[in-house]
């Protein structure tokens, strides 16, 4: 996910966080990859992912370096079916000075409240934003990078982005939740940006 161009009332409020989420520290940390990501309207990006067995080296290992290519698109947050590895992976920072990052394994919304209406953009879709509505909060639980599990209490831009990036692992981005005509409009501009820039 990536933020608007033009500002966007979020109903930006606060999380609730476990200790050190993700398990990643930025400021001593091995050099990582930076992943390619998936463009719309790659069928691949329709792919379901696939729940994460054990969380092991190599998936915290795919985690670290998703992190490195969400940060350096620059974006908010990443779903691994975006670089093409089809597990229940997200990661997602929405602190300004990138200091906060989540790392949410196998995650499930346990409930939801209110509704939010905002302009969402994707890394996947470059360049294109519009309005969806979504639920203003959000209660998680998923598995940190020790394997072990966790809830936070989302409410705002961070509720947003977690909802966004789950919908990649269901194999949904979010232009799909937009008119058929905008969808066609989208495609017809995102293939013109490719032709420009081969």
């Amino acid at each position: 996910m990536t933020f608007p161009e033009i500002g966007a009332d979020y109903c930006v409020g606060s999380a609730i966080l476990p200790p050190n989420p993700s398990g990643i520290n930025r400021d001593n940390r091995p050099f990582m990859a930076l992943l390619p990501i998936l463009r719309y309207p790659d069928d691949r990006l329709h792919t379901v992912a696939r729940k994460v067995e054990e969380v092991d080296a190599t998936v915290r290992k795919l985690a670290a370096d998703m992190a490195e290519t969400m940060y350096a698109a620059p974006g908010i947050g990443l779903a691994a079916t975006q670089v093409d590895q089809h597990r229940q992976v997200i990661v997602i920072d929405v602190s300004e000075d990138k200091s906060q990052l989540l790392t949410l394994i196998n995650p499930e919304i346990l409930e939801r409240s209110g509704e939010c209406e905002g302009e969402e953009g994707c890394l996947s879709v470059p360049g294109i934003y519009e309005t969806v509505t979504r639920s203003a909060a959000v209660r998680v639980r998923a598995l940190n990078l020790d394997g072990q599990p966790f809830e936070l209490a989302a409410e705002g831009l961070l509720a947003v982005c977690i909802q966004h990036e789950m919908d990649h692992l269901q194999g949904k981005v979010f232009v799909e939740y937009l008119s058929r005509l905008k969808q066609t409009r989208i495609k017809s501009k995102l293939a013109k940006q490719a032709r420009i820039t081969a």
